[in-house]
């Protein structure tokens, strides 16, 4: 009885847990609020360049989540380093730099595919003029990719380090730099010129760019994290790790590609229903994804804590680290569940004039939607939890296969079916979204449950 939930282990666990999730919630909480300063200033603009930036938004965003979950898997690597104690400073120092090098050929990936925007945006079907327009923001946000993967592996360092902290700080300084950047790109302030949606894109970009720096100047100027020395021998290969880090990465790039890429997928079968429609998806996402910030945050620090666990080959400890992230996540999905039904309409005040005669449709579009969004909060939680523990086993490629089965599979199939072939049209799509996140949260679940009948605990 000494591992019971009400022991001193399952009490400091929950201790370091949540000395870890907390600052990576607010530190994921504060990056979408700097995703939503581009969405309320575009906002202002019109509902064509509202629905040209949340389509140029939707491929962008999917390919740095996909990216960033691939360079994010530094963080697993480094908690088993740590959990082994073997030469930890060097093994770290090249799971780092690897990961730096990894996230320049990422961004490279992402700029050449971001050059053909327009294009993209026209072979989904979507209106000439706001393809045309999400091609020209493309164009432009496409320089904020490699600073924002590589801010992600320093992230992940940081807050494998024990410093999560500085993600947080890093990206409220953030929040600010895009407001300002926003308020003089998009309407010529501050003796800047009016780009209006283009301006936008340009603020992402110059917000990327100081995370990154701020990311660098913070980890030098830390006596625990500068004797990793990680920019150091920057150019010096270390192919074994990069090959370990690409490995186990590229599972993960692909069930967030799978999960994302139904969500930005919604977007463009949006887009084909109406402008309406597609301007309240994007707003009732935003919502969505915002409260599903703080299990992703939890979902990281099961991560950490199930990999170091996991490296020192500690079972019970990994059992109890990843049981106390799982709950963790449920009983924190029943409040932003709550605020989705009974107050959705002040939450969309954050992003519109819900009372002006011209959203009347956007407004009405987003509250159907979100009350699907708040039946499946609890599902979400779990899926983002579960995948975040198995992380920690570094078992990547089978929740990858779950993912790619259930998103795309009964997820995309039922959003397909119901958006299309029904009256619900796009209540029928959020209904896909919900059906993909239950099957996956169950398969994730099931196989975390199953860890050591399966010998994923064995390191």
């Amino acid at each position: 009885m000494s591992d019971a939930p009400s022991s001193p282990a399952w009490q400091t666990e929950l201790a370091v847990t949540l000395r870890l999730a907390a600052p990576l919630a607010a530190a994921n909480l504060l990056q979408m609020l700097v995703y939503a300063m581009d969405v309320i200033f575009v906002a202002r603009l019109g509902e064509q360049a509202l629905a040209a930036s949340s389509l140029a938004v939707a491929l962008f965003g999917l390919l740095m989540w996909s990216f960033s979950g691939l360079t994010g898997m530094v963080a697993a690597l480094i908690s088993a380093e740590l959990g082994r104690r073997r030469h930890a400073v060097r093994e770290v120092r090249r799971s780092t730099r690897m990961g730096l090098w990894l996230s320049v050929l990422c961004g490279i990936v992402t700029m050449v595919i971001c050059l053909f925007g327009q294009e993209i945006m026209l072979l989904t079907g979507q209106e000439p003029e706001i393809a045309r327009r999400a091609g020209d923001f493309l164009q432009v946000v496409m320089w904020a990719a490699i600073p924002m993967i590589a801010s992600n592996v320093l992230r992940s360092f940081v807050s494998a380090l024990g410093r999560p902290i500085f993600a947080t700080a890093i990206t409220g300084l953030a929040v600010g730099v895009s407001a300002l950047a926003n308020y003089a790109f998009v309407f010529g302030r501050l003796g800047a010129p009016a780009l209006g949606l283009e301006g936008s894109a340009l603020a992402s970009v110059v917000t990327a760019f100081v995370m990154l720096g701020t990311y660098a100047v913070a980890i030098m100027g830390d006596r625990r994290l500068a004797r990793y020395r990680i920019f150091g021998n920057w150019w010096r290969p270390e192919w074994q790790r990069f090959r370990e880090l690409v490995r186990t990465g590229t599972p993960v790039a692909l069930t967030i590609l799978a999960e994302a890429g139904l969500f930005s997928g919604a977007a463009f079968l949006m887009g084909r229903i109406g402008s309406s429609e597609l301007a309240g998806h994007t707003i009732a996402l935003q919502v969505a994804a915002l409260a599903f910030q703080v299990p992703f945050g939890i979902g990281q620090a099961a991560t950490i804590q199930v990999g170091y666990h996991y490296g020192a080959g500690n079972r019970a400890g990994l059992g109890r680290a990843g049981w106390i992230a799982i709950l963790l996540a449920i009983g924190f999905m029943g409040v932003p569940a709550a605020v989705m039904l009974f107050a959705p309409e002040l939450v969309l005040g954050i992003y519109v004039d819900t009372r002006a005669p011209e959203n009347a449709a956007l407004v009405a579009f987003a509250v159907r939607f979100m009350v699907v969004a708040a039946a499946f909060q609890l599902f979400d939680g779990i899926q983002a939890v579960g995948a975040g523990a198995l992380r920690g086993l570094q078992d990547t490629r089978v929740p990858m296969i779950y993912a790619l089965f259930g998103y795309w599979g009964p997820g995309l199939g039922t959003a397909i079916v119901l958006g299309f072939f029904t009256p619900l049209a796009g209540i029928g799509i959020w209904l896909g979204l919900a059906a993909g996140l239950v099957v996956v949260a169950a398969l994730m679940l099931q196989r975390w449950m199953r860890r050591d009948a399966l010998g994923l605990t064995s390191s």
